[in-house]
């Protein structure tokens, strides 16, 4: 079965009936700093390892969710791909961020900003503050900017960020 685009009143009215089941894909810090209360945590990066050992419910629509809706537009992909699973499946149009503009509660906790966000912001910023002052001729700000750089590149191969770990350290984030 091909998932089709669902609104966030329509998923709202499932859930509160009890007619399906909510996937939210993003991942977990973003899950932690902001979610909707039905909503299982189940990232898109391990989307098919879960699915396969998850027994869901066949007599319930299955509602993936995201930020937007893009993400959730793949975990209905992978979720048709498996095979697996019979239930009718849906992406909630417009993630988590349409739930909101429709007036639906959420659960939140922290700044409102997920880390990974906190840590692209301060470390773009950072980039091109430095890339600037290297061009009035402090060469050493295109050092410190490859660090940076070289410093994520690392960040992204293993899954550890200490800039990432310090941030969920400090009280806005608790």
């Amino acid at each position: 079965m091909t998932a089709k685009n669902i609104t966030p009143k329509e998923a709202f009215e499932w859930l509160r009936n009890g007619e399906a089941i909510l996937i939210d894909v993003r991942e977990d810090d973003e899950f932690q700093n902001e979610h909707i209360a039905y909503a299982l945590s189940t990232p898109l990066s391990r989307l098919d390892a879960i699915l396969k050992d998850m027994e869901l419910p066949t007599d319930k629509k299955i509602i993936f969710q995201c930020l937007k809706g893009g993400r959730g537009g793949n975990a209905c992909i992978a979720y048709a791909n498996l095979g697996k699973h019979d239930a009718p499946h849906f992406n909630m149009e417009g993630g988590i961020n349409s739930w909101k503009e429709a007036g639906l509660p959420v659960i939140r906790k922290g700044s409102g900003l997920s880390i990974f966000r906190q840590v692209q912001i301060i470390v773009g910023g950072l980039v091109a503050l430095l890339v600037m002052l290297g061009f009035t001729g402090l060469t050493i700000g295109f050092v410190i900017a490859g660090i940076l750089g070289a410093a994520l590149f690392f960040a992204g191969l293993t899954g550890w960020c200490a800039l990432a770990m310090l941030l969920k350290r400090l009280p806005w984030n608790k």
